[in-house]
C-alpha cells in the first residue's frame, strides 16, 4: 500500500501545478499575400511605419539594405553592401545596425537615409538582431541569444535556448512579438517562440507548405532557398514572413494546434 501511495504521489507531482507548461504547436492561416523581390536573399527583416526594411545577403556585392513598400514590394531606398555578406538588421533610434556573416564587422547607418555612418566589431559570426525597445538581441546560428547594450553595442548577457531541456540550434532571423522572441530555425520550416526570461521554447510554428511548389525555382542561380524573415506590425497586430529568394511575402495568423 505504501508503494502504491508513493507512486500515486509522484505521478501527481509530475502532472501538477509545478510541472513545466506544455509546448504549444501552431499552424497558420494566410491573411494576405504581398509581392516580394525574388532576387532578395533575405537575412534581416522588420516593419516600420508602413514599410518593410530588409537586409539581404549574398556574395559578389549582392548584399544590400532596402526600404520596401509593403503593398507592392517596390524598393524605394537601397544601399549596397559591397565585399560583405549582409545579415540581420535592426533600428535603434535614428540609426540602423547591420550584421555581416563571417567578417566580424557590423555597420551603422543613418536610418532616414540608409547612409553609412560607421562600423562596430564582434567575435564570431553574425546572424540576426531584434529588440524589445530596451536592449538588442543578437544570435550567431547557435542555441544562444546574446543581449547587447544598444548604445555601446557591447554584450550584457546570454540566453540559452532550450526545448524540453535540449539546446535549440541554428537560431536565425528573429523578431520581438508581444514579449516573446520569434526565431526562424535555419533549414527548417519552423519558427520557435522563445521566452526571453528563461530561454525556453513556449511554442513551435510550422509553416510547411506556405510557399507552394509552383512558386519555387528548384535549381540554378535563382534557386528558392529556405524560410527566413519575420516582421511584426505591433500597431495593427500583423505578422509577416518570407524566405530567401521567395517571390511572395505573407501576412499570417497563427492557428493553435494540440500541445505536445
Amino acid at each position: 500500500m505504501r508503494v502504491l501511495i508513493v507512486a500515486l504521489a509522484l505521478a501527481a507531482c509530475a502532472c501538477g501545478p509545478g510541472s513545466p507548461p506544455a509546448v504549444s504547436e501552431y499552424g497558420y492561416e494566410i491573411v494576405h499575400v504581398f509581392p516580394h523581390d525574388r532576387i532578395a536573399f533575405t537575412e534581416g527583416l522588420f516593419y516600420q511605419d508602413g514599410f518593410l526594411y530588409e537586409g539581404t545577403g549574398g556574395d559578389n556585392g549582392t548584399s544590400s539594405i532596402r526600404k520596401v513598400k509593403l503593398e507592392t514590394g517596390e524598393v524605394v531606398q537601397s544601399t549596397a553592401v559591397p565585399e560583405y555578406f549582409g545579415e540581420g538588421i535592426i533600428r535603434w533610434k535614428d540609426k540602423l545596425y547591420q550584421l555581416t556573416y563571417q567578417t566580424q564587422v557590423g555597420f551603422i547607418y543613418e536610418f532616414a537615409t540608409l547612409k553609412k555612418q560607421g562600423e562596430f566589431h564582434y567575435p564570431g559570426e553574425g546572424w540576426s538582431f531584434t529588440t524589445d525597445g530596451k536592449q538588442l538581441y543578437f544570435d550567431n546560428g547557435s542555441s544562444q541569444i546574446y543581449t547587447w547594450d544598444p548604445e555601446t553595442l557591447q554584450q550584457t548577457g546570454q540566453i540559452n535556448v532550450t526545448d524540453d531541456g535540449k539546446p535549440v540550434d541554428k537560431l536565425n532571423e528573429m523578431e520581438w512579438v508581444k514579449g516573446e522572441i520569434f526565431a526562424n530555425i535555419w533549414t527548417t520550416n519552423k519558427i520557435a517562440r522563445i521566452d526571453p526570461k528563461t530561454g525556453k521554447v513556449t511554442g513551435w510554428v510550422d509553416l510547411t507548405g506556405l510557399l507552394t511548389p509552383a512558386d519555387r525555382i528548384p535549381a540554378g542561380p535563382m534557386q528558392t532557398d529556405v524560410l527566413n524573415g519575420i516582421a511584426y506590425d505591433a500597431e495593427h497586430d500583423r505578422l509577416f514572413v518570407t524566405g530567401k529568394r521567395w517571390p511572395k511575402l505573407f501576412e499570417i495568423k497563427l492557428v493553435k494546434q494540440e500541445a505536445r
